[in-house]
């Protein structure tokens, strides 16, 4: 087993950070042929998926997000904090905080057009996120 973390650096609400080659790495480095890769963002307002990493589909979930917890709503969150970022968290939730993806052959089992990405959801980006990389199997 190898557990180590994944740092990246957000801009802004909306980015889509692909970290399909980081976990690669770290699948090479932990020596596991077959296994499992457990992915855990340790943020309340950032997410971890799959999806095909291309400029129409990222836009397309961008919408979907924002029709789910819309900008313009009231959140009980912004009321009793005031930091603006409630349509964050219920993002955040949504799409959910952790992934884990079948290893084979030393590599993620993910379908020709899936990368794993980790998406920024907070209002008040621009800042280094935290991911927590587990590698297990033989």
């Amino acid at each position: 087993m190898l557990r180590t973390t994944i740092r990246v650096r957000t801009d802004s609400e909306g980015d889509v950070i692909n970290l399909t080659d980081q976990v690669n790495a770290v699948i090479t480095e932990s020596g596991i042929r077959t296994g499992l890769v457990h992915l855990f963002v340790q943020h309340s307002t950032a997410a971890l998926t799959t999806i095909e990493f291309e400029p129409g589909v990222l836009e397309d979930l961008r919408r979907a997000l924002t029709v789910l917890a819309p900008d313009n709503a009231t959140y009980a969150h912004n009321t009793r904090w005031g930091d603006g970022n409630g349509r964050s968290h219920v993002r955040a939730s949504l799409v959910g905080p952790s992934l884990t993806v079948p290893v084979s052959e030393g590599s993620p089992m993910c379908g020709i057009w899936q990368q794993i990405v980790l998406l920024e959801l907070d209002v008040n980006a621009g800042r280094e996120r935290t991911i927590i990389c587990t590698v297990t199997g033989k």
